[in-house]
């Protein structure tokens, strides 16, 4: 591609991001903040957490769980332990006297999505009339159920979404993760804001059991070790988009810790970016397409900057200034509503260094296996 034909591509796929993200920081801005009032929740509810070899981490979730201030009567927590080696189903059964359910899987080595079959398997045992998940390394505060319920009540949503947020980060690359992925909670709730739902996060995610089986679960997405969440957010979505929404609450975040190295990091991200393959909803196809060549113009054009004259160099700067400016006015709104504007002051570094990682992972997510907690998936 000569440098005319690469400015020129750069220059478009600018206009179009920028035009995206107004476009998502519009659907942020069209979702109300919704606030729990005192009317008693009238839903049984099961909580669903697939776990595996999260014994460090999840007697903190089960607590957190176990302190809700949700009836008992109406609530139902059920972890799926799938072939722990760490002691955590042992974990899980002292909680049997306070209403925890353990169930057990011993599938051996023969499946490629075990979360999708714990989460199915637990769904058929469930008793409540709505299914929430979360994941074993997550921690939320007393009214994260009842806030989500209540919304789901009111505004009769059939599937929810709510907010994922990091925290407690030791380090300055957590940071960095922070902000990226707040990027990607805000790109979920701008497209359910939009009426376009997009994505959404398996550790805080709400739908009734009967809209499960209409769906017929994971099938037709079951041989995919990733989406339980977000393949079957657009499932729903081919037929009742209007019937999702997004808790744009803060009593409904939970809150979960960042990968600890790159290579946790990068993993993690391989395995979400995997899902790609599996869309079939061409708008958000189109979204993240879009997302991703602009990145890899601007990519390939500060690698040309070594053979370019001053003009290309310009249009670098200008590109790279929009982006930043953007991310920033997308951004401002949603970490201003967790609390975290102060991790605004990282958005250059992380814009610098999101190009070189998002064209990566957008290629790497999408070829061959990956490692998931000790397995080899694909």
């Amino acid at each position: 591609m000569g440098i005319i034909n690469l400015s020129f591509f750069l220059f478009t796929m600018t206009v179009i991001y920028v035009v995206l993200v107004l476009y998502l920081r519009n659907g942020w801005a069209r979702l109300t903040l919704f606030k729990v009032d005192d009317i008693a929740p009238e839903t049984r509810v099961s909580v669903i957490i697939a776990a595996r070899n999260e014994a460090a981490n999840i007697v903190h979730t089960l607590n957190a769980l176990l302190a809700q201030r949700y009836p008992s009567s109406l609530l139902e927590i059920i972890v799926v332990d799938d072939h722990s080696t760490d002691g955590t189903g042992a974990l899980v059964e002292r909680y049997a006297e306070q209403g925890v359910r353990l169930i057990t899987l011993n599938e051996g080595n023969k499946l490629n999505s075990y979360k999708k079959f714990a989460i199915d398997r637990a769904i058929r045992a469930a008793s409540g009339e709505v299914i929430l998940t979360t994941d074993a390394d997550c921690r939320m505060g007393p009214d994260w159920i009842r806030s989500i319920m209540r919304y789901m009540e009111q505004t009769d949503k059939w599937m929810i979404s709510a907010p994922v947020c990091y925290d407690q980060e030791k380090s300055y690359f957590e940071r960095l993760q922070t902000l990226e992925f707040l990027y990607l909670i805000g790109v979920g709730a701008s497209g359910i804001g939009n009426g376009n739902p997009t994505t959404c996060n398996g550790a805080n995610f709400a739908y009734k059991k009967s809209l499960f089986f209409e769906m017929d679960g994971f099938k037709g997405i079951d041989e995919l070790a990733s989406g339980d969440d977000e393949l079957l957010l657009h499932k729903v979505a081919e037929v009742y988009p209007d019937r999702i929404g997004f808790c744009k609450s803060k009593q409904a975040v939970v809150y979960t810790d960042a990968k600890e190295n790159l290579r946790a990091f990068l993993s993690q991200r391989k395995r979400w970016a995997s899902k790609s393959t599996k869309y079939k909803d061409k708008k958000v196809v189109v979204l993240g397409v879009c997302v991703w060549l602009f990145n890899l113009a601007l990519l390939a054009s500060v690698v040309s900057l070594a053979w370019s004259g001053p003009d290309a160099a310009m249009l670098v700067c200008v590109s790279l200034s929009l982006k930043i400016v953007v991310e920033l006015l997308f951004l401002s709104p949603i970490v201003g509503f967790l609390g975290r504007a102060k991790l605004l002051w990282n958005l250059p570094v992380l814009s610098l260094i999101h190009s070189v990682y998002l064209v990566y992972i957008g290629i790497s997510g999408n070829i061959g296996k990956y490692d998931w907690k000790g397995r080899q998936v694909r």
